[in-house]
């Protein structure tokens, strides 16, 4: 029976290991936190990424692995791979960990981004904000995730601001500054290249945030039909650039019928969990048939879907499991601020009973407001 290693336990491994029981496999999850959710079903490896006898004993235990997280060092990739087969390739990791040469990676395959800048020092800050202009982002290059390590400047006073925020890690991990972008969709084309270099991508997902975090995707995104084309070719250019095999996401800002690319996930990624109940084929099981070497299953949405993101604490459960397009995932997780803890997936024939469901859902969890854009989405659409 094949043992698939996966680097990092939280929902995602813990979703990727209850998609690989139907193929017969088996799990194996290394984490620094012995409390990491998947644990509660997958047998673990507790240790520091950088620990060598951690890192050996996980691949004494397993034929191939795989991450579910995007900060393991990747030096620690690297150095299991030189081992044991590890998909993606800790190249690909290596960039997507690092927003500086990502971004020069998309703009290399000509691919649209907003403007962006290396940021050392104060002077450095100083003059990319006088060359891309207000307002603008600044960010620390790599950790950041779900809103984390931003800072957003809209008038010169913020300068001052921005740098006692950030400009510690400067020296530590580097900093871009981005030009901000008055986005009319966030979109995110989520794909999977297989070890043979078999292509295939899943509907394009438009995707809606608070605070920075995730908060409700739709698939298939409605009224995009001119971007899809054009999504996909640059979701495939990236993966064979990288050589790279298993699920990743490109996330993509919309804007005057341009797409510009915010960023990659070598991972599978939160805005294709509507795929669990959604698509022939999910998100999960696919990265897994393409890691393995299987052959990859079938992208194609089954209805139309909505997934919604709990975050913090689990809401009640009942208004959902009550509704008969309702799904609902609890990850285990203890309550906390800013903490994605569970989500549920809402799928129909159509956009005009997901809408109808989604209002049901809205209001017996009194989150109208939350919702009310992807209401307002499936009410054009239907």
């Amino acid at each position: 029976m094949t043992t698939v290693g996966i680097l990092g336990g939280g929902q995602l491994a813990r979703m990727m290991a209850l998609a690989g029981a139907p193929l017969g496999l088996r799990f194996l999850v290394m984490d620094t936190s012995d409390e990491a959710c998947a644990g509660q079903f997958v047998p673990m490896v507790v240790g520091d990424w950088r620990d060598e006898q951690a890192l050996a004993e996980f691949a004494s235990r397993v034929d191939v692995a795989t991450f579910d997280f995007e900060n393991v060092p990747a030096e620690s990739a690297e150095w299991l791979a030189a081992r044991i087969p590890v998909f993606p390739a800790p190249r690909a990791l290596r960039i997507a960990q690092d927003r500086l040469a990502e971004k020069t990676l998309f703009n290399e395959l000509g691919i649209g981004t907003p403007a962006f800048a290396a940021v050392e020092t104060r002077a450095d800050l100083e003059a990319a904000v006088a060359r891309i202009g207000l307002p603008c982002i600044l960010k620390t290059r790599r950790l950041g995730y779900d809103g984390k390590g931003q800072f957003r400047l809209k008038t010169p006073a913020d300068l001052d601001a921005a740098w006692a925020a950030l400009g510690a890690q400067a020296g530590k991990v580097g900093l871009i500054l981005e030009a901000f972008v008055a986005f009319e969709r966030e979109l995110s084309v989520v794909a999977v290249r297989g070890r043979d270099g078999a292509f295939r991508a899943w509907p394009l997902t438009e995707n809606w945030h608070r605070d920075g975090i995730l908060s409700a995707s739709m698939a298939p995104a409605a009224g995009v039909a001119a971007l899809m084309a054009r999504a996909l070719d640059h979701a495939r250019e990236l993966a064979e650039a990288l050589d790279y095999v298993g699920v990743f996401a490109l996330e993509l800002f919309v804007r005057d019928g341009q797409l510009l690319a915010n960023e990659m996930a070598p991972r599978v990624h939160n805005s294709g969990h509507w795929t669990l109940e959604g698509a022939e084929t999910s998100q999960f099981e696919n990265h897994l048939r393409a890691v393995l070497g299987l052959p990859l299953g079938s992208t194609d949405a089954v209805g139309a879907s909505v997934m919604l993101n709990w975050v913090g604490a689990m809401p009640a459960a009942t208004p959902v499991l009550a509704s008969p397009a309702g799904h609902w995932h609890d990850y285990g997780k203890s309550p906390r601020p800013g903490r994605k803890v569970g989500h549920a997936t809402l799928r129909a024939e159509g956009c005009s009973a997901l809408a109808d469901a989604l209002q049901e859902v809205a209001v017996a969890l009194q989150r109208q407001d939350e919702f009310a854009p992807v209401l307002a989405r499936l009410r054009d659409s239907g």
